[in-house]
């Protein structure tokens, strides 16, 4: 089983946790992983897109000119794609871009993506994450204290209005809950800095 040092909000070590081989030291599935990222990102997607066709721009009801004799091709709408104002062609209509997976596709995913971080060393168990007061700085000197982060993800065994708020100004920050942790946003960080209270409560949701 993986060993980990805790560390406190100031960066020193004050222990040590043992993670679960089943979620922390799982056979990476490169695959699977690809398929949740983009599982993720699709469903984000609203498809509400569209363009008007030739039947649906207002106008072109006459014919510009006679069919013959004029010496120009023959039109029979000023509406037809090739006009200024006509209608587009082959152009995107709303459509639902939504993927699934399984729920066993998820769990090997998500499995695959804290193992990669741990193995990384990009993986940091902090004591407890607070602060006793709505304060960015407070939160940038524990990720300055821990090593620095560019996009972070500070994950939190349950709601703390102080510890959200304070990082929304971040650059790159993200806070997140254990119970809603997802593929995307484990790989997307370039440290996943989690409370031990969190670890265990992801041990106890995904083992």
């Amino acid at each position: 089983m993986p060993i980990v040092k805790v560390m406190d909000m100031a960066g020193k070590e004050v222990g040590e946790i043992t993670l679960s081989d089943v979620i922390f030291a799982a056979d990476v599935n490169g695959a699977v992983l690809h398929a949740a990222v983009r599982t993720y990102l699709m469903n984000q997607r609203q498809g509400t897109q569209s363009t008007l066709t030739r039947t649906e721009v207002s106008g072109g009801g006459k014919k510009p000119w006679r069919q013959k004799g004029t010496g120009r091709a023959r039109q029979g709408s000023t509406r037809a794609p090739q006009w200024t104002h006509g209608g587009v062609a082959l152009g995107p209509k709303p459509r639902d871009y939504r993927l699934s997976m399984n729920k066993k596709q998820r769990r090997v995913a998500l499995y695959s993506a804290l193992t990669t971080k741990l193995a990384e060393g990009n993986l940091i168990v902090v004591d407890e994450i607070k602060t006793a007061e709505y304060k960015t700085k407070n939160m940038v000197n524990m990720i300055n204290a821990l090593g620095g982060a560019r996009k972070p993800l500070i994950v939190l065994p349950e709601v703390d209005a102080m510890v959200i708020k304070s990082c929304d100004n971040i650059p790159g920050a993200k806070t997140a809950l254990a119970h809603t942790i997802n593929v995307y946003d484990i790989l997307n960080a370039d440290k996943f800095i989690v409370s031990r209270a969190a670890v265990e409560k992801i041990q106890e949701v995904f083992a």
